[in-house]
């Protein structure tokens, strides 16, 4: 996969977020965007990832150098783990990987990924009893174990203890191999593993 951004820019109401971003990313290799709060590290990660349209410049998402994927398909390939996304709280761990699994396929089956993630006691339990800490392991889990070739996190240790960013660490190093990762983060222990890092402010 490889995804190709040509003089991007987004603004909201008149104040540009960002402008003039070219970059291109491809499988198998990390990437990191930092800034500070509100510089719009986030909002660059929800254009790549389809959910915000950009305002000026394309993006050109390809598959073997050849297949360009459109903004219909593109959900398809990527998995995303992020504080803004909202889980189905009414249902169970175990429900919600099952309903999930509908539309991207799970690599591992579902008692195996809460194992791993350290939620097998809680399976059956509603998510709108779990700990932010809880709640963060299955969104990990959700992107991490979809069989996806583009893996996006933004800000995946938010509400992490210390065991919880050990686990998101021993995901990094066992379950991404040959995927394209973009790490959205100004917290160096999300994404000490990226190999390029993008400067969010730098495209002002």
């Amino acid at each position: 996969m490889q995804i190709t951004l040509n003089n991007v820019g987004k603004r909201f109401n008149r104040e540009w977020i960002f402008r003039h971003c070219s970059y291109k990313f491809v499988s198998g290799k990390s990437y990191a965007i930092t800034g500070s709060n509100g510089s719009g590290k986030s909002t660059l990660l929800q254009v790549i990832a389809g959910s915000l349209t950009h305002n000026e410049g394309t993006i050109e998402v390809t598959a073997l150098q050849t297949q360009t994927i459109n903004n219909e398909q593109l959900y398809q390939h990527i998995s995303i783990a992020a504080p803004y996304l909202e889980l189905v709280e009414e249902m169970s761990a175990r429900e919600m990987l099952e309903f999930h699994a509908q539309f991207k396929p799970l690599v591992l089956p579902i008692a195996e990924a809460l194992q791993i993630v350290g939620l097998e006691k809680a399976t059956d339990k509603q998510i709108r009893y779990y700990s932010s800490g809880m709640k963060q392991r299955l969104k990990l889990a959700q992107a991490f174990f979809s069989n996806t070739p583009i893996l996006l996190l933004d800000e995946p240790t938010t509400n992490l203890d210390a065991d919880g960013i050990a686990l998101y660490h021993h995901l990094i190093d066992n379950y991404t191999s040959g995927k394209l990762i973009i790490v959205s983060s100004n917290d160096t222990q999300e994404y000490d593993f990226c190999k390029e890092v993008i400067k969010i402010g730098e495209y002002k």
